[in-house]
């Protein structure tokens, strides 16, 4: 079994190359799980050098040996003295996009165990002639796979999202018994699966204020909600709910449920964030490879200016690691 995850280093011109040198200087211990970058090694050498960061930055090649107390780099660009932080452009989306299909080709050969995603430009990447919303949506398209689903994951809370970005006018009609229910399912298996949870107690929110209040305030809860969870304990998960979705997360977040399963985004973003705005990881449930990625954006912003967290990256890479753990556990039952 593999023992290497892969950091995709994301759009270079975001903080994603700050983030990855700001957390191989504070994080260089050996562990199970070695972490390999897929990116620029110029890039980041530039960007650790603007830091005063002192990082051993060395190129790596599958099948090679990851030489401790190093950041290793299969170099996959060279923008190095041609970026302009902050501005994503042609080079910068096809780049990105090149170490997103490298990293899947490698796990899909068992060169890597797991991918640990940094922030990417939609704009540069549709630029670039991807044409995704996003990052999860090419891995699917990658992996060859219909069912997936975005978990945001931390240590009090996590949350799916039956919707994820749509306008909210538009989740009401796109909302359904069969979606529900399957995402219901996918949480609940991802709970096995990848946190080691044998028996997840799953939480659902209701659409509406009061989960509906018996159908006085919206009747999505009787009509959609009710029949899911009717359908998800005849298969035998521990589902409870509708619940008003200004109690649930608090109830979640005390250690009564596993996870709570959201009907549109910022329902759980808002609560998760509040919660975990600088530990939270994005993690793509119902793919056959191990994905994690950092829960926030390329803040062009910021980019280059020293400002850039490295916390969410390395709670990415410490889930990685424990979900690529426990998949090989529960494969072997």
């Amino acid at each position: 079994m593999s023992r290497l995850l892969g950091i995709t280093m994301g759009c270079p011109a975001g903080i994603g190359p700050e983030i990855i040198v700001r957390y191989y200087q504070r994080h260089i211990e050996s562990r199970v799980y070695s972490p390999v970058v897929l990116g620029d090694p110029a890039v980041l050498a530039r960007s650790a050098a603007e830091l005063g960061l002192e990082v051993d930055i060395v190129r790596w090649q599958p099948g090679e040996k990851v030489r401790e107390r190093t950041l290793p780099v299969m170099p996959l660009s060279e923008l190095g003295g041609k970026l302009q932080w902050g501005l994503p452009t042609l080079a910068t989306g096809k780049a990105m996009a090149l170490y997103i299909e490298e990293a899947v080709r490698l796990l899909e050969a068992d060169i890597l165990a797991g991918m640990v995603t940094c922030p990417i430009s939609k704009s540069a990447l549709n630029l670039a002639g991807y044409r995704y919303p996003g990052h999860t949506e090419m891995l699917a398209a990658l992996c060859g796979c219909d069912d997936y689903a975005m978990m945001m994951a931390g240590k009090r809370l996590r949350v799916t999202l039956v919707t994820i970005h749509v306008g909210l006018a538009e989740v009401p009609s796109l909302l359904s018994v069969e979606k529900i229910f399957r995402l219901i399912e996918i949480t609940g298996r991802s709970l096995q699966q990848d946190f080691a949870i044998e028996n997840p107690r799953l939480a659902v929110a209701g659409l509406n204020p009061h989960a509906g209040e018996a159908g006085l305030f919206g009747a999505e809860e009787q009509h959609l909600i009710v029949p899911a969870l009717a359908r998800a304990k005849a298969c035998g998960w521990q589902a409870e709910g509708p619940f008003p979705p200004d109690t649930v997360f608090n109830r979640a977040a005390a250690g009564q449920y596993d996870a709570v399963v959201c009907m549109y985004h910022d329902q759980g973003l808002i609560p998760f964030k509040l919660l975990h705005f600088e530990d939270g990881v994005n993690v793509t449930l119902g793919l056959p490879i191990v994905r994690t990625s950092v829960d926030h954006g390329t803040a062009y912003d910021i980019a280059g200016l020293g400002k850039a967290s490295p916390a969410s990256l390395a709670a990415a890479v410490d889930l990685a690691a424990k979900i690529a753990a426990n998949r090989g556990r529960f494969a072997e039952k």
